[in-house]
């Protein structure tokens, strides 16, 4: 006789125990896997600081790194968007053969139609460069043109990659995956301290070509053992025009998203230099949770919810939807607050040696907050985004995405000349949270309802829980401490306001019955019990 359990957390959040549980605890593998890529990349922008500063040359590497950053967005995203659903029912039809002609063919016709794409681009670079860098003078554009050219290559190797990460993680093959971010991260820091003497900022450039090709690398050996790979052009095959017609609409969204960088870039060329580099730096600390925890949700969401929807399981949908973004909160909303009230010593620890002297850390820190603000909607928006690609409601998604450039672009028209680049990031923000409340509303109709009370109810309890951190951060430095101007002295004051606010906070939210810490420590204890593998996210790419 099986003795019933009393009701726990997990039990309230789904009704199917397994899938539940596999979910929550595959994303804390992911989060795991993420967390060792995503410290390499705060390693690499480490790196780049101390070389580089903010200084104008890597002003112009990250207006010459728009374009690739932008198809990095919008094909490695959408293609595994578009082909993981598809692939995934071939192999869940027993169809093995059917589904690696397609994904094959995916494969050649990107591999033959970017390397043509990346010709092209060679060529116009002088007419396309200009729109993007208007601001800068003709020698520092000259330099934009020669590095965009040497970075374009770079498109073929990350949207490979994209394809073969999707037919992998569709055949829980996560090991290479994991790979990627350390790969890209490590040959890019390793070619600019050995290259940066003799070339410059062109080491980084070297570098960042260098990191895409090694991210593509280290997973081709998976695919070639798997024997996944056909050399095929199957235009006919029929899965291939269910892509095309789900990537399309994919496509749109995710260049909608991406245009935002074009228009950021376009209008920081005109301020003083310096700021698109503080920019720079500025949404990377705040990418750091969200790359970490919201991504890393997301994409074990993403398979689940699939199919949930294939299965006609609503109330599934319901659940995963809920726990996700009750998650994304746990961590997005007390990420707000510690980046807004430590700024500087974050800016300060982080970054301040060698070319980042103490005027770069006060841009940075005076422009993270303004980044900071839309934190916790553009985690939401990772999990609701897969969630209508899951539901195979594409339309509506993409119209949302065009609707928030256009505001954003408005509101950095309307901030840019009173406020500088903090009103470019000011917009991003706003923007991103308009967006997330029309993606709630779009996810709320798909799904037919979502568990308002205690999505909300959750919120509520975690942003009470933060302001009490935010109070007794402000009287940590009411009491005038100030750590010596030493790297170890300066690390151990940040770590320890990190550690008091994180008490202060868990403390608070377990007073105010938050239920995801103990969900989080349950998953966790249950991840190591079963050893459950599951796929890692790699979104980021070595440019920005």
């Amino acid at each position: 006789m099986r003795i019933r359990r009393p009701r726990s957390p997990i039990n309230a959040i789904s009704a199917a125990r397994t899938s539940t549980r596999t979910l929550a605890a595959s994303t804390i593998y992911v989060i795991a896997a993420t967390l060792a890529s995503t410290i390499l990349g705060f390693g690499r922008e480490i790196v780049n600081a101390g070389f580089f500063g903010t200084r104008w040359e890597l002003d112009t590497f990250l207006a010459a790194a728009t374009i690739p950053t932008i198809l990095f967005g919008v094909f490695n995203g959408a293609l595994v968007n578009a082909l993981l659903p598809v692939f995934s029912e071939y192999l869940t039809l027993g169809d093995r053969e059917g589904a690696y002609r397609l994904s094959s063919t995916v494969f050649n016709i990107l591999l033959i139609g970017l390397s043509m794409l990346v010709v092209l681009g060679w060529i116009g670079a002088p007419m396309y460069v200009p729109m993007i860098a208007h601001g800068f003078p003709a020698p520092q554009m000259g330099v934009a043109i020669r590095m965009t050219r040497l970075l374009l290559p770079s498109i073929v190797a990350t949207s490979l990659a994209g394809v073969v990460s999707a037919v992998l993680n569709a055949e829980q093959r996560f090991t290479a995956s994991a790979l990627q971010g350390v790969a890209v991260n490590i040959v890019t820091m390793a070619t600019v301290f050995l290259l940066y003497a003799r070339f410059g900022i062109y080491a980084l450039v070297f570098g960042t070509t260098l990191g895409f090709f090694a991210q593509l690398a280290v997973q081709l050996p998976s695919l070639i053992i798997r024997r996944s790979y056909r050399f095929v052009l199957d235009l006919a095959h029929p899965g291939l025009n269910r892509v095309w017609s789900m990537l399309g609409p994919v496509v749109v969204g995710s260049a909608a998203g991406q245009i935002a960088l074009f228009f950021d870039r376009f209008f920081a060329s005109t301020l003083s230099p310096g700021y698109i580099a503080g920019m720079n730096y500025a949404t990377k600390l705040v990418g750091f949770p969200q790359q970490v925890f919201a991504a890393a949700i997301a994409t074990v969401i993403f398979p689940l919810l699939a199919s949930q929807f294939a299965a006609s399981n609503r109330s599934g949908i319901r659940r995963s939807v809920s726990m996700g973004l009750r998650l994304v909160n746990l961590i997005a909303i007390p990420s707000v607050c510690g980046l807004t009230v430590l700024s500087y010593p974050i800016v300060q620890t982080l970054f301040e040696r060698g070319a980042f002297d103490e005027r770069a850390t006060a841009l940075c820190a005076s422009l993270l907050p303004f980044a900071a603000i839309g934190l916790v909607a553009l985690a939401a928006n990772v999990v609701l985004t897969r969630c209508c690609f899951a539901c195979k409601e594409t339309r509506l998604t993409v119209v949302i995405s065009v609707g928030t450039v256009v505001l954003n672009v408005a509101l950095s028209l309307l901030w840019l000349k009173p406020l500088g680049a903090a009103g470019l990031l000011l917009a991003n923000s706003v923007s991103q949270s308009v967006q997330m409340v029309f993606l709630l509303v779009l996810v709320w109709r798909l799904v037919q309802g979502m568990d308002a009370r205690a999505l909300f109810a959750s919120a509520w309890r975690i942003a009470l829980a933060s302001l009490v951190m935010v109070a007794s951060l402000h009287w940590i430095n009411a009491l005038g401490v100030h750590p010596e101007e030493t790297l170890v002295s300066r690390t151990w004051y940040l770590f320890g306001q990190l550690a008091i606010g994180a008490l202060v906070f868990i403390a608070v939210a377990r007073g105010l019955g938050v239920e995801e810490i103990d969900v989080t420590k349950r998953l966790l204890l249950e991840k190591f019990e079963r050893r459950i593998i599951s796929p890692p996210e790699n979104r980021e790419g070595p440019i920005a």
